[in-house]
């Protein structure tokens, strides 16, 4: 239960509550502006109190955010967590106003607690009398409890944990630049674990003590910038110069390395990737391009990532963001910094030395960087997503498989009950950057920004009693609109509807199962009956039908076949060179019975590769069959 992946849902939560710090950096940035010069005098004073006040309950946010994130966004996780909160504050400050605080570690620690008791109790039965206050309603009394036995043991061990966690912070700042590069080294390899947030979580929340003029304490070195400490910032600085300008230099070295008939779509997808790590902060579109194909080169990263965090430190470069360090946190923030300005100049030089390296290490070692091969090419997104989310919901292994649907800002983060039913291949196809395995069922898949909207649909499709018909690649090759095929007949779907392919190699497959209802006697068709009742035509080559010794097949009328089983071999040379087009429909032809379409990329597909296309089936939905 608590394994790896219960820490993964553990750092998608912790950044549900960093969504609101952004609003603080912004109230204390309009806070500095020259408001008594448009004749609003107090204006600064009130700034200043609303963002500052907002670090001042932190621990609140992150109780409730936790609790919202880790128990499926129930109210009831979340008033409990705030009901936990206001007890722990109450009794502290009771039994003494100077001793334990509300602090990161208790917040998370109340808002893990509230969605246990939301888990454990949700269901929870009571005597018909009292079941008002049972199942979910139970959690907020449960922890109301709870909350105050936690208050009485922080009283009791609260002076040895924070003595300790001092002591921590102590050992971590004697470290000095090689601490801050262990913490950048170890930033960036757990990244590829979505596991990072957990260590951001200890350095920016809970190592270090401030204490403002007006008595207020700010723990961690992101509440501690933000409440004006100067020497806070270290463990934060570091992070500009690599995400505003060594990821956009990686993305640019991968553009300039890929192909010349793949450029200009690799140059769009990457200059936006590129941007969006300048502006925001988001890097994982970027360093997931390399990840996989070269995991020894993203520690290499890693490593750098660390030397330049060491030497902004050693340089005095002392600067903070609410969220990312993207270029617009660095605008907003550069009055607080500590020779913020230095991040500029540093990160050009920085870009540079990427620039430099990937380039000579992508052509050196010809690594499989997007645009160096069509497998590996990045589609647009827009408008797109409802037509895909069926297609990564098979090639997830379908709804059954999924036990927990996340989401973070770039990737899905999965529970499966078999993880070796995911289709790697077919999720790439689609637009994932990559799929880690991370054990137990764990899987996350990399989408960039679009993840949250595509769990969004894919939970929609969940909730559904529809019955998806999903059809595998029945040859090595690449899929083609079905209006480019070279025959008026096939392009304006006199025959049927669907997709057509340009096979790389001679073998075709069935793309989904059913009965062989025809075998043409040249071999060059094949038709397949689903139990749905589709119809579904395989047609190897325009004009091909007079060819001899072109065509052999594995199958006969009447035979069960199963997705990705041999039915025709095919001599693809004598084919390019007798037939019109070696283009392959694969077609619905009784397109009546299908409720809606959906089509993968038109890319390049391997043989047997899932989730190309997927229908619904009129027939079987009005017969209310299980899906």
């Amino acid at each position: 239960m608590f394994g790896l992946g219960y820490l993964q849902r553990l750092g998608r939560a912790l950044m549900l509550p960093m969504t609101v710090l952004p609003a603080a950096a912004i109230l204390l940035m309009l806070s500095r502006l020259p408001w008594s010069a448009l004749g609003w005098p107090t204006a600064p004073e009130l700034f200043y109190a609303a963002g500052i006040a907002v670090f001042q309950y932190v621990p609140y946010v992150f109780a409730i955010g936790i609790a919202l994130s880790m128990a499926g966004q129930s109210v009831f996780a979340g008033m409990a967590a705030l009901t936990g909160m206001i007890i722990f504050t109450t009794v502290t400050h009771t039994y003494d106003p100077d001793g334990v605080q509300p602090s990161m570690f208790a917040g998370a620690v109340i808002g893990l607690l509230s969605a246990l008791a939301h888990e454990r109790f949700k269901a929870l039965k009571l005597p018909e009398s009292l079941q008002f206050f049972g199942g979910s309603r139970f959690v907020p009394i449960f922890m109301a409890a709870v909350s105050l036995l936690f208050s009485w043991v922080m009283i009791e061990v609260g002076g040895t944990l924070e003595a300790l966690i001092a002591q921590s912070g102590h050992l971590i700042g004697e470290a000095g630049g090689f601490g801050v590069f262990l913490y950048g080294f170890l930033h960036r390899i757990l990244v590829a674990f979505g596991l990072h947030h957990l260590l951001n979580h200890l350095f920016w929340f809970q190592v270090g003590e401030y204490q403002d003029p007006m008595g207020n304490v700010f723990f961690g070195d992101m509440p501690r910038f933000f409440a004006g400490d100067p020497t806070a910032g270290g463990y934060m600085a570091g992070l500009y110069p690599i995400i505003m300008f060594a990821l956009p230099a990686i993305a640019f070295a991968i553009i300039h390395e890929a192909r010349e008939d793949l450029k200009p779509k690799i140059a769009k997808q990457f200059r936006v990737a590129a941007l969006t790590a300048f502006l925001t902060g988001v890097t994982e579109p970027v360093e997931f391009a390399f990840l996989f194909v070269a995991p020894y080169l993203f520690i290499v990263h890693a490593i750098i990532s660390g030397a330049v965090m060491w030497i902004t430190y050693e340089l005095g470069i002392r600067d903070g963001f609410s969220f990312s360090a993207g270029a617009l946190e660095y605008v907003i923030n550069l009055p607080l910094s500590q020779k913020g300005w230095m991040i500029v100049p540093l990160g050009i030089v920085v870009g540079i030395v990427y620039y430099v390296l990937f380039r000579l290490t992508i052509r050196k070692f010809e690594l499989s960087t997007p645009g160096r091969e069509d497998s590996t090419r990045l589609d647009d997104w827009a408008g797109d997503i409802p037509y895909r989310a069926p297609l990564i919901l098979q090639a997830l292994g379908g709804k059954e498989n999924i036990v927990r649907l996340d989401a973070c800002i770039t990737r899905l983060r999965l529970t499966l009950g078999e993880d070796k039913r995911v289709d790697s291949g077919s999720l790439r196809h689609l637009g994932a950057a990559g799929v880690i395995h991370l054990g137990g069922g764990h899987v996350q898949v990399v989408f960039g920004t679009y993840s949250e909207l595509i769990r969004e649909e894919i939970a929609k499709l969940m909730q559904q009693d529809v019955h998806q018909v999903q059809f595998h690649a029945p040859v090595q090759g690449r899929m083609i609109p079905l209006e480019e095929v070279d025959d008026p007949i096939f392009a304006q779907r006199l025959v049927g509807r669907g997709v057509a392919f340009l096979p790389d190699k001679g073998e075709l497959v069935a793309p989904v199962g059913g009965t062989i209802i025809h075998l043409y006697p040249t071999k060059h068709a094949v038709g397949i009956e689903t139990k749905e009742g589709l119809h579904v035509l395989l047609h190897i080559g325009i004009d091909s039908s007079q060819l001899k010794d072109v065509f052999m097949s594995f199958v006969s009328e009447g035979e069960e076949v199963r997705p990705g089983q041999p039915l025709i071999r095919f001599n693809l040379p004598k084919l390019k060179k007798g037939a019109k087009s070696i283009a392959t429909p694969m077609l619905i032809t009784n397109p009546d019975n299908v409720r809606s379409w959906r089509f993968a990329p038109f890319a390049s597909v391997k043989k047997g590769q899932a989730a190309v296309m997927s229908v619904v089936a009129k027939q079987r939905e009005n017969r209310g069959e299980e899906a």
